[in-house]
């Protein structure tokens, strides 16, 4: 049976969120689950990540990621994770009390995570860890005796370096065959891969959702490609200059630059995958970063952002760039694309220049940064309880659903005393 590796370290939410539903997905794709432990730190050591993320994040991303978290449980039906004091704690006893205890078991992996994710208990305290054994039904004490032989030591390390060879940059991580996909939000991708038909679509949108996009991102090309799909009219398309976005939130001009090989590898392929389950055409450009303040402009003077006309001249801009390699800084090609979707491309283009559509483009990027956006593609869908804001090409299904009346996903009625 082809097996599915799933990499993992019990410091990480979303590895213990992927630890509540890896087994289901293996199953229904008829795949040996490998759970593989490994030290994150060492992963991130070698990878010259901050050991914890959390701390370097621009203020608006942080809230974004709590509450993605937060939903993930709930799609999931899983408890959500409570970050526990002095996060992120020592789990290098846990790992190796794992290979101490023989072939990794689920059940064992689960309890673990669940100690830490959900009860908040230490698991770098060898009294606390080997109770957390012994109710999973190994011999705790016995167990925790053995963690500090250097043979286990030695096989957490090697471990470790496996996965590094393997292209693993974070977790959770899935391997299989040749193809590694990093985050819980990729199963769903496995199981198509495997044949597994989706059972989640969104019903009819109910609620207005705003998209905000720079022709700058692959993702936005991606998300708004979902958006046209789930959402329709119920979409307005917001165009923003994402490098001023980054400037506003402290976030850096070009992210992909600044990750590291590995990390670099799979986001490429995963683009590439998305854009092949959406039919999309998609080839990285030779113009890359490309200056998008012209086209962006011009889309906001077209003055059809709620339109079935503004909306395809959008997706024609990200097209040219995205899939045909233009040069959509050119006045020229940015003329010629507007003609050609029913648009007098050269009165467009001189309406940018003016200081009119320049002004425009200003506004409309600081209403995204006060709106709390921080990257593209962003959703904000007006629910009666409040904006709700989802990031990524990724989460336009579960804006999908937020604006069909998917109360779970709505952050607004929330208790937030257990978060």
């Amino acid at each position: 049976m082809p097996a599915l590796a799933f990499y993992f370290d019990v410091t990480c939410p979303y590895a213990y969120l992927a630890s509540t539903t890896v087994e289901a997905v293996a199953a229904r794709c008829g795949l040996d689950l490998e759970p593989r432990p490994l030290l994150l730190g060492g992963i991130f050591r070698a990878r010259r990540v901050p050991q914890n993320l959390s701390e370097v994040l621009p203020a608006p991303k942080a809230r974004h990621n709590r509450a993605d978290l937060r939903r993930t449980a709930a799609v999931l039906g899983a408890d959500p994770p409570v970050v526990p004091p002095g996060h992120p704690r020592r789990s290098v006893e846990a790992l190796r009390a794992l290979l101490v205890a023989g072939p990794t078991r689920m059940e064992l992996v689960r309890a673990l995570f669940r100690a830490y994710w959900v009860e908040g208990r230490d698991l770098s305290d060898r009294a606390v860890l080997a109770r957390v054994l012994a109710d999973a039904g190994e011999d705790g004490e016995a167990v925790v005796a053995r963690i500090d032989d250097p043979a286990v030591k030695d096989e957490l390390r090697r471990r470790t370096d496996e996965a590094l060879e393997r292209g693993v940059f974070g977790v959770p991580t899935f391997v299989v065959g040749d193809a590694l996909y990093w985050g819980v939000d990729r199963l769903p991708m496995i199981e198509r891969a495997c044949g597994v038909a989706a059972t989640d679509a969104p019903g009819p949108p109910v609620h207005p959702v705003d998209v905000y996009f720079d022709y700058a991102s692959p993702f936005a090309y991606l998300g708004l490609a979902r958006a046209e799909r789930l959402l329709g009219d119920h979409a307005t398309y917001r165009p923003m200059l994402l490098g001023a976005v980054f400037r506003a939130v402290g976030q850096v001009n070009v992210p992909l630059a600044t990750f590291s090989e590995a990390k670099r590898r799979h986001a490429l392929a995963d683009v590439s995958r998305q854009a092949a389950e959406l039919d999309l055409p998609f080839r990285f450009p030779s113009r890359f970063p490309m200056r998008t303040t012209l086209p962006l402009r011009v889309t906001l003077a077209s003055g059809c952002l709620a339109s079935a006309e503004g909306r395809a001249l959008a997706h024609a801009f990200f097209r040219a760039y995205w899939a045909e390699d233009r040069d959509i800084s050119d006045p020229g090609e940015v003329a010629a694309i507007c003609d050609g979707h029913g648009f007098d491309g050269a009165a467009l283009v001189e309406a940018a220049g003016a200081p009119e559509g320049k002004q425009a483009l200003f506004d409309a990027t600081e209403r995204a940064v006060a709106c709390g956006v921080f990257g593209a593609p962003t959703f904000v869908v007006h629910t009666p309880e409040g904006p709700e804001l989802f990031w990524g090409s990724d989460r336009a299904a579960w804006a999908a659903h937020a604006a069909a009346g998917d109360r779970r996903l709505w952050t607004g009625l929330w208790d937030d005393s257990a978060a």
